[in-house]
Order: structure tokens, then C-alpha cells, then sequence
């Protein structure tokens, strides 16, 4: 009978050795993918509270600050005279609009208020169109300036952001013809009429010239221009609406019917 002989066990492969670091490799390969999905669930979330929250957050302070200004003008313009307010039914022409003097830099001097926008959106217009106005969360309208005040002949413009930072004008591109767009000074009501839409390059300054893209025109009618970027999230051009002046009230003779249910509603806040 032989004798059984145990052989040495044989020695490791290049295979071998490298079957055994796999499974150390593709661990640590699995816990770095793992770390970059985190970080891009993560990164996401923090654009959506950006761009979701804190521009819903930021549009609710700017909609307070333009109520506040707006009863001001409106308390003040009580307690300044003796006589009853005038009815804005009966008066048919309450003559030139009155146009007020341009403000200092970042002075908050009107409130904007489309319909189109939703029923209860307003807006302060502050003088400028630096971040100071257009990321505050007491404006993010600012007017240009250099270019004329609300009723003046010539092309009163202002900017605002589409989104992020309360995201002023994010539905400018739902405006229809027709569409009214009020402005409110200390003064009183400005009533526009929207009559075109535009998309332009963001070097375009002649969009906001007295007559827009006529800059050596003589202007003899009162516009009003908004911009804003285009498309969402973008910068790549600008969408551009214009408006034409059709009336204007003063204050004691109350709000424009459109805007009185909002505009009332602010006292009673």
C-alpha cells in the first residue's frame, strides 16, 4: 500500500492575487459611486429649495413691501385733504397724467401689478438695476435709469428676474394683447395696455430708448417696456414686452376696478 504524500499547496497566480483584490476594488468603487449619487441628490436639492423656495419665500417679502408702500400712498393721500374722494366713474379725463421727479438710487417710488400674473400680484419698483434691487426682498423691480417715469412721454422700463430671487416677471410670456399692466406711484394709477412681445440679444439696449429701437425718433406717446431673461434658468437673450399708456387716475380717485379687490384687501391685511 503507498503512502499518501501531501503536496504544498501551490502557489498564487497573477490570477490569483488579482480575484482576490476584486472584491476590495469593486468595494470601494461601490462606495465612491454611492458618494456621487449622494452628491448629486444633494446638489439638486439645494437647486430646488434655490430656485423653488426660496424664490416662493423671496416673492411673498417683495408682494408685502409693495402692499406697505402702497397703503402709505394711499393713507397719506386721505389725511392730506378735506374734501370727499373723487369718483373715478364720473370723471372721464382727469387731463395730463402727472409724472413725478426720478429717484435716488434704489428708492423705491411705484408698485407694479399685472393681472396676468395672478390676482394678487404686485411688485415694488425701485430706481436701478443692480442686485442691491433686482435680489431685494422689498423690490426685484428696477427701473433703468435715464429712461422716463411712469405717464411721462417716452418709454418708461424696468427689469426683473424670471426665477430665483422672487421672480418678478416668471410669467412674462403668458401676456396677451390687450392685457392691462397698472403702475402705482404716490401720484396715482397708470394704466397700460400690452401690445407686443419680443425676444432680443441681451446687447439690445435700444430696447429701452424713448421710442424703442428708434433712439434718434422723437418720442410722442408714453410706453412702458418690461425685461427680463429668456429662457427660464438662462441668460442666453431677453424677452421683451411693451405697452402703451391708456389712462391714468389719481389717487384720491381710488384704484383701477381690476386692481381695487387687492389693493383694498392690503388695508384689511
Amino acid at each position: 500500500m503507498s503512502e499518501r504524500v501531501d503536496l504544498p499547496p501551490a502557489a498564487p497566480t497573477r490570477r490569483t492575487l488579482r480575484d482576490r483584490r476584486r472584491p476590495a476594488q469593486i468595494s470601494v468603487i461601490g462606495v465612491f459611486g454611492e458618494l456621487l449619487l449622494t452628491a448629486g441628490v444633494l446638489v439638486f436639492a439645494f437647486l430646488g429649495w434655490q430656485l423653488w423656495w426660496n424664490d416662493m419665500v423671496m416673492a411673498g417679502q417683495q408682494s408685502n413691501a409693495a402692499a406697505e408702500i402702497s397703503q402709505t400712498w394711499i393713507e397719506d393721500d386721505l389725511s392730506s385733504r378735506d374734501t370727499a374722494p373723487e369718483d373715478a366713474a364720473a370723471v372721464v379725463d382727469f387731463g395730463e397724467p402727472l409724472v413725478g421727479v426720478a429717484p435716488a438710487e434704489s428708492e423705491t417710488f411705484a408698485v407694479l401689478y399685472v393681472p396676468r400674473f395672478g390676482a394678487v400680484y404686485n411688485r415694488s419698483i425701485a430706481e436701478g438695476i443692480n442686485n442691491d434691487v433686482l435680489n431685494s426682498s422689498r423690490s426685484g423691480i428696477g427701473h433703468y435709469p435715464g429712461t422716463q417715469m411712469p405717464g411721462e412721454v417716452g418709454n418708461f422700463a424696468v427689469a426683473a428676474h424670471r426665477s430665483a430671487n422672487g421672480g418678478g416677471m416668471h410669467l412674462i410670456n403668458e401676456l396677451q394683447l390687450g392685457d392691462a399692466i397698472y403702475v402705482q406711484t404716490a401720484d396715482g394709477y397708470y394704466t397700460y395696455r400690452f401690445r407686443d412681445l419680443e425676444y432680443v440679444a441681451p446687447t439690445t439696449v435700444d430696447v429701452i430708448a424713448p421710442v424703442p429701437h428708434n433712439a434718434d425718433v422723437t418720442p410722442v406717446d408714453r410706453f412702458i417696456t418690461l425685461t427680463s431673461c429668456n429662457p427660464l434658468l438662462s441668460t442666453a437673450e431677453r424677452i421683451i414686452a411693451y405697452g402703451v399708456l391708456e389712462s391714468w387716475q389719481p389717487t384720491s380717485a381710488g384704484p383701477p376696478p381690476e386692481v381695487a379687490t387687492v389693493i383694498n384687501a392690503q388695508a384689511k391685511g
